[in-house]
């Protein structure tokens, strides 16, 4: 009876600890204190692809990154829906923007 107790408790242990290290959140770079978030991965190749062209194409790509993508707080909780080589489809689990969903580059969600 005493080592069932025993096995049950680690695995509820377990269970919690599994839990508490599968949060996400959003993360700035370069001194920023927020994370564009697009609409989807699309809206995403394409304003980058924008940018990269510099002169008007560049600067068409920063004006549709500013109407296109929602600035969210850095270090958001948020829940991954799905993830590719480019980035993550997610959720905002909290703060303003909380039950969004939107595309994020790689480099900003640990």
């Amino acid at each position: 009876m005493r080592i069932s107790t025993v096995v049950i408790c680690a695995f509820v242990i377990g269970g919690a600890l599994a839990l508490a290290g599968c949060g996400h959140k959003l993360v700035a770079h370069n001194g920023e204190s927020t994370v564009a978030v697009y609409p989807d991965e699309d809206t995403f190749v394409k304003l980058v692809d924008l940018k990269k062209q510099g002169g008007v194409g560049g600067m068409i790509g920063g004006l549709g990154e500013g109407l296109a993508a929602k600035q969210v707080d850095n270090n958001t909780p948020v829940r991954i829906i799905r993830s590719d080589e480019k980035g993550s489809q997610v959720e905002v689990l909290d703060g303003a923007f909380k039950g969004m969903q939107g595309f994020v580059p790689q480099d900003n969600v640990h």
